[in-house]
């Protein structure tokens, strides 16, 4: 456990690449940072889905948010572009390969192996609310760039129009609200209107 540890630790210094190819200064955001967003964001759209009625496993939700990027710790944060390149079976093979690696000396490696296929795949409700909770915790940090004066990052909303979460009525209406809030807010961003949610 403790040399899992420690090579995780990795995740708390690792840059996310994206912002540093953008003109974004150093510090701008670590790997870990944004899990920790990930992970706030999934348990919050999680208890708001409980509170609805929905069926839904917070805990299995806390981990895969937790764990989604523990392969970054090996093969870097890749970022969109690098994926045109490299491909992306390409570097999902890399990061499965990297993930097993980092939790094969960890206890029950199996049962982090198993959650990474199952967010991987998008397998269950739980892995498709921590992929929207990924994008939603991306579009908060480009939106508060964005408030801060930084331009040129319109990029960045393309994954607003075109990602599909698989996500079905209680959760679909969720994620496609709060959404539609952070496009509003930063309209009024982009116009110079700062009306803060």
């Amino acid at each position: 456990m403790i040399a899992g540890l420690i090579e995780l630790q990795r995740l708390k210094r690792l840059e996310r690449t994206g912002w540093l190819l953008r003109g974004m200064p150093a510090g701008t955001e670590s790997v870990a940072a944004h899990s920790f967003g990930v992970s706030i964001t999934a348990m919050l759209l999680a208890d708001e889905l409980v509170d609805k009625g929905v069926a839904i496993d917070v805990c299995r939700v806390l981990r895969i948010a937790l764990m989604h990027d523990w392969a970054e710790a090996r093969v870097g944060d890749m970022p969109r572009t690098a994926t045109e390149y490299f491909g992306a079976e390409e570097r999902k093979s890399a990061e499965k390969a990297a993930f097993g690696d980092i939790v094969a000396a960890m206890g029950d490696g199996d049962r982090y192996r198993e959650l990474f296929v199952e967010y991987e795949e998008r397998q269950t409700l739980e892995a498709r609310l921590v992929k929207a909770a990924d994008i939603i915790d991306l579009l908060i940090e480009v939106l508060a760039l964005e408030r801060a004066g930084a331009r040129g990052l319109d990029e960045f909303w393309d994954v607003a129009s075109v990602s599909d979460f698989q996500l079905e009525d209680a959760a679909n209406d969720l994620v496609a609200g709060i959404i539609k809030s952070l496009l509003e807010e930063r309209r009024h961003v982009i116009a110079g209107d700062l009306k803060f949610l």
